[in-house]
């Protein structure tokens, strides 16, 4: 009886143990470590600081020009908003208005600059007025966000359809084409001339061309020399008989 119970006093012993080979020491030296390393005394001498968060760079938007006491676009022209409450015209406002809405004012104020008639809502220049106010937007996007592809490639896609309108309004009315430019702050840049990439395979191909084009024309020489003395015969029998007809009388 006395051997198991000293037995199991041992086992509960073993049992109520600290976890870890560190912590035998027992419960006021693991104390003792823990207010030494978590001292706040001891943080700023490591180095210890908060981080610091970045403040968003503000960057000029092509929509700062708009007011803000401006009202939206399906708005502006109701007839009953000049009797509605201040507080109810903010609301209606600038002040309040998402991105796409300013966009869409912005892009009405493009169009009112270029239009051909105030009924004109397909003309180039129109298109031209549209392209670009999406262009500003994807670029000042592209600014925030620019690991965007598929923005970037929206963008690059509305670059090469402008260009195409401004080429075509280049080619067939060059005045409307300045003043488009000059209302819309476009510097049109002309495309540059057609150049290939020269490798050592695209040279030795043209070389091989040109090598085959000669003997072909040297081949074909015999035949050409002789067709064209024939040709001399004929002309020059035809004008002999053409004499002879003019001198014998009629």
């Amino acid at each position: 009886m006395l051997l198991l119970g000293v037995r199991g006093a041992l086992g509960w012993a073993w049992s109520c143990r600290l976890p870890g080979p560190g912590w035998g020491r027992g419960v006021s030296g693991a104390l003792r470590l823990q207010e030494t390393v978590y001292s706040p005394l001891v943080q700023p001498a490591r180095g210890y600081a908060r981080p610091v968060k970045k403040r968003k760079q503000v960057l000029p938007s092509h929509l700062d020009d708009l007011p803000p006491t401006m009202l939206k676009k399906d708005y502006a022209n109701v007839p009953i908003i000049d009797k509605v409450d201040d507080v109810v015209k903010r609301l209606l406002s600038l002040e309040m208005a998402s991105q796409r809405e300013k966009v869409k004012i912005k892009t009405q104020q493009l169009i009112e600059k270029v239009r051909r008639t105030p009924s004109d809502n397909g003309s180039f220049e129109v298109q031209t007025a549209i392209l670009t106010a999406k262009i500003q937007t994807h670029q000042e996007h592209l600014r925030m966000y620019p690991k965007d592809k598929s923005n970037r490639r929206r963008m690059l896609m509305a670059i090469d359809r402008r260009k195409k309108l401004l080429k075509y309004l280049r080619r067939t009315r060059y005045e409307t084409f300045e003043h488009t430019c000059k209302q819309l702050g476009i510097q049109y840049t002309l495309p540059p001339p057609y150049c290939r990439r020269m490798t050592r395979r695209w040279v030795a191909k043209k070389a091989f061309c040109l090598k085959v084009f000669n003997e072909v024309q040297k081949l074909k020489a015999p035949e050409r020399l002789k067709q064209r003395r024939e040709w001399q015969a004929k002309a020059r029998a035809a004008k002999e008989q053409t004499l002879q007809s003019e001198g014998t009388p009629v």
